[in-house]
């Protein structure tokens, strides 16, 4: 019996389309990477029964990325990345073992059929997919078509089994769209990055950013911001002056007049025009109008425009909105939600969708009145050729979604309703008046059929009270007629909605900042993706856009330096004395801003710092290599700790010591702060760090691994605690010795000193398994008899040595625990 593989975009599609597909006769089991499972069941494929098996991936399997050298910012010119960089596709997230997972379900298989989602990324993901896949699948004979593509928009049943009996062929022109997209992001990006962030963190001190980043997307949407702001920051008010009048319809009801010449900005001439009315005591009646108008249900619903809805009114962030709308389309609640089209085709089956809502307790009538009196076929809107506007595909309610995922289900199926609901039909009356020579208007509006704002009510026209009758030649009492001043206002900020709807618009730089350029790359990349245009060609010429342009931010870069030497300041300006540096012996500031760093003013040197700790001055001991003062960095009383030196630790003197190592890592062989001094022994938890002593964290002592995160605490209240020479003779480990306090010694006896063996050590077992009992630890697994030992040959055991034979809880001595 021949199996077809079959792979859907998430673990939660594989199991609805499978289900779907097999009619609920399946059996499923987790694969080895533990997060994406397989359904197997038989079935019918191209005429013979055949074993099937559905799972999934989670999204791209493999990414983009520089090989070597051109992944480290040290070694590399930023412009180089725009060309000569090589790049490689590696796996996306290896923690999920997504591409051994896909070779053991393909192995053997014979055909697969490609369930990722319509669209473009989906499309790409499908080639991921084969790459990894085929080259284990067995082998076609000659012709035998063996890949296959599913096409669909929703998971109904009619729309899977639809798209399993109509399968089609992988696009090869769109996968090679977003892996040219990939490429142009990943070099502009990283270029623009590395330069900028380089060349800023260096010069100012609360410029608080670890990576100043170029987007080639991000960029053009902050654009739009900047434009705003500085719109509303540039703005002057104007004053400016209107005409309000009142006249008298009866004796309980007066109207509010517009004046038609709206406003005047200059005070004498408004002054002039209130002389001139104040005076009448009846308004004219010039002339009276009645017109029925129309406003119009919405076009059907895209992406963009959930996105905006749901910013504005829904409270849901975008990013939050299409998580949520893709969880509805995944459980088959709603069509699928990336769309950029708002027209239905011809064929397509709107009463179906509107037959599954006709009893829902909030809007049966209405959809029961439609389905009887008929609908309304749906504005023509724009047909971007991908999936169908978003539609909702069953019933349901605010107890089976939750409130959130309730709350964006109730607008699009409201939203859907409406578009297949009339225009709303109002009639619109007007009154023209003359007051002296002046001309006012007085407008009202009647609804005739409510139409589509039953469904959708905050689309309602206000209710207004209806004007009187009259007809021209009538006259009205004036109330009363002022004069209102009043100043222009500037634009507000951007919401986010509007922001949305602006990126729509230009297809999401004074070129790389203005959208304009990123509109014309997505045009390219369009023309990839329908088969029009080379990839290779657009990808080039594209490149060659930014190189240049890149070269002229980089020739430009004093301009921007002041402007933000407006808003930051610089390095010499910034900080707080701490440690001396080793060149001139003058004090050099802490700044504190990440990233933190320490900066020399006299030198007009920066030396990076390790994040996330405190730093401080390690008792004004200095460096024997450069002279600089060394710097003790913390994570925390229950964290690690160790001293370091700033120049060591930017410019490592040894040849296997690497940027940011400190003294616990360093090899030189006579310091006292060198891990050749301090090292103990081979970490018990990870291949490669060793365990040093901290010799700060007295009275409650630490030993901690230089690489990974184990830390463990011993001796407490000992005066003093050294690292011997000398070796244990079990697993050569370091001996360690310690002096205790008197009065609180637990040695035996009087004694108050002892050198021994942390790990074999009878005394210092004891000791440490009375202070700190472990007993499943982690740590447990194995201990340094077994391991390499620490950088002078510590801790390793002779070839042909056996393992010491030690006591069942000899890691207790550690207590260790993970911070």
């Amino acid at each position: 019996m021949k199996t077809v593989l079959m792979v859907a975009e998430k673990p939660s599609l594989a199991q609805s389309i499978a289900k779907i597909l097999s009619q609920g006769n399946m059996s499923s089991h987790k694969g080895l990477n533990g997060t994406c499972s397989v359904h197997e069941y038989t079935g019918t494929f191209a005429g013979q029964t055949v074993r099937f098996k559905m799972t999934s991936v989670c999204g791209h399997v493999m990414t983009l990325d520089f090989l070597g050298k051109y992944n480290k910012w040290d070694k590399v010119d930023p412009a180089e990345l725009f060309s000569q960089a090589p790049t490689e596709k590696k796996e996306a997230n290896p923690k999920l073992n997504m591409v051994k997972f896909l070779q053991v379900e393909g192995k053997g298989c014979d055909y697969i059929v490609l369930w990722l989602d319509c669209d473009k990324e989906g499309e790409n993901i499908c080639f991921e997919v084969l790459d990894t896949v085929l080259p284990v699948m067995n082998q076609a004979r000659s012709n035998e078509k063996t890949v296959f593509r599913a096409r669909f928009s929703s998971i109904t049943d009619t729309d899977i089994c639809n798209a399993m009996a109509r399968l089609g062929e992988p696009d090869h022109n769109e996968a090679l769209s977003v892996d040219a997209r990939q490429e142009l992001d990943l070099r502009i990006g990283c270029a623009f990055t590395r330069f900028q962030t380089k060349y800023f963190q260096g010069k100012y001190g609360n410029l608080d950013s670890s990576l100043i980043s170029f987007g080639p997307c991000q960029t053009p949407t902050l654009g739009f911001c900047v434009e705003r702001h500085d719109k509303i920051q540039s703005f002057k008010p104007e004053t400016y002056w209107v005409l309000q009048a009142k006249v008298n319809a009866d004796k309980d009801r007066s109207l509010l007049l517009d004046w038609d010449r709206v406003r005047v900005f200059d005070r004498e001439i408004a002054q002039m025009f209130l002389n001139m009315t104040k005076s009448e005591k009846e308004a004219q009646v010039e002339a009276t109008s009645k017109k029925e108008k129309a406003k119009q249900r919405p076009l059907a619903l895209n992406t963009v425009e959930m996105l905006r809805v749901a910013s504005s009114s829904l409270g849901m962030g975008p990013q939050h909105a299409m998580q949520t709308a893709e969880r509805l389309y995944t459980q088959g609640y709603i069509s699928y939600p990336r769309t950029e089209t708002t027209h239905y085709p011809e064929n397509f089956d709107l009463k179906g969708p509107l037959r599954q809502q006709a009893n829902h307790p909030y809007w049966a009538d209405t959809v029961k009145q439609l389905l009887t009196e008929g609908i309304n076929r749906p504005r023509k809107g724009h047909d971007a050729g991908d999936h169908p506007p978003i539609t909702p595909m069953r019933s349901a309610t605010e107890a089976e979604l939750g409130s959130e995922a309730w709350r964006l289900y109730e607008y699009i199926t409201r939203h859907f309703i409406a578009t297949i609901s009339y225009d709303c039909k109002y009639l619109q009356s007007s009154i023209s008046f003359r007051i002296g020579p002046e001309h006012f208007t007085c407008t009202g509006k009647t609804v005739i059929s409510p139409g589509f704002t039953e469904i959708m009510p905050w689309q309602s026209i206000p209710l207004e009270e209806s004007l009187p009758t009259c007809q021209r030649g009538d006259a009205f009492s004036v109330g009363e007629v002022k004069l209102l001043e009043k100043q222009t206002t500037p634009p507000d900020y951007l919401t986010e909605a509007e922001l949305i709807t602006l990126m729509e618009k230009h297809g999401i730089d004074a070129e790389l900042v203005l959208p304009t350029i990123r509109s014309a790359v997505e045009k390219q990349l369009n023309l990839i993706a329908q088969g029009k245009a080379d990839y290779r060609q657009v990808l080039g010429h594209t490149l060659d856009i930014f190189k240049r342009k890149f070269h002229y931010f980089v020739d430009s870069i004093a301009g921007m330096d002041e402007l933000m030497e407006v808003s930051f300041s610089p390095l010499a300006a910034t900080g707080k004395p701490l440690s001396r540096c080793g060149k001139c012996h003058r004090f050099m500031k802490y700044i504190q801003a990440k990233p933190s760093r320490l900066h020399c003013s006299h030198c007009d040197e920066t030396y990076t710092l390790p994040q996330n700790g405190t730093i401080k001055l390690y008792k004004e001991l200095r460096c024997p290599l450069d002279d600089f003062e060394l710097v003790l960095w913390s994570s925390g009383s229950r964290g690690k700790s160790y001293p370091l030196c700033p120049y060591c630790a930017n410019h490592p003197p040894f040849r296997d010591m690497k940027k940011g190592m400190g003294c616990n890592e360093c090899t030189h062989p006579t310091c006292q702060h060198s891990l050749s001094m301090l090292g103990i022994g081979q970490c018990v938890e990870c291949e490669n760090g060793v365990l040093v002593l901290d010799p700060t964290s007295g009275p409650k002592w630490k030993v901690a691994c230089n690489k990974c995160n184990v830390v463990a605490h011993c001796f407490d209240n000992a005066h003093r605690v050294r690292v011997s020479p000398e070796t244990c003779s079990i697993c050569e480990a370091a001996l360690l010795d310690v002096d205790f306090n008197k009065a609180k010694s637990p040695l035996p006896g009087d004694e108050t000193q002892h050198t021994g063996c942390v790990f074999c050590d009878p005394i210092f077992q004891e000791l440490v398994e009375l202070k700190h009992a472990a007993s499943c630890h982690p740590m447990h697994r194995g201990g340094p008899g077994r391991r390499q030992g620490r950088g002078r040959g510590r801790g390793r055991r002779p070839p042909g040595k056996p393992s010491a034979r030690r006591p069942k809880d000899k890691m207790s001595a550690l207590a260790a625990y993970f911070v």
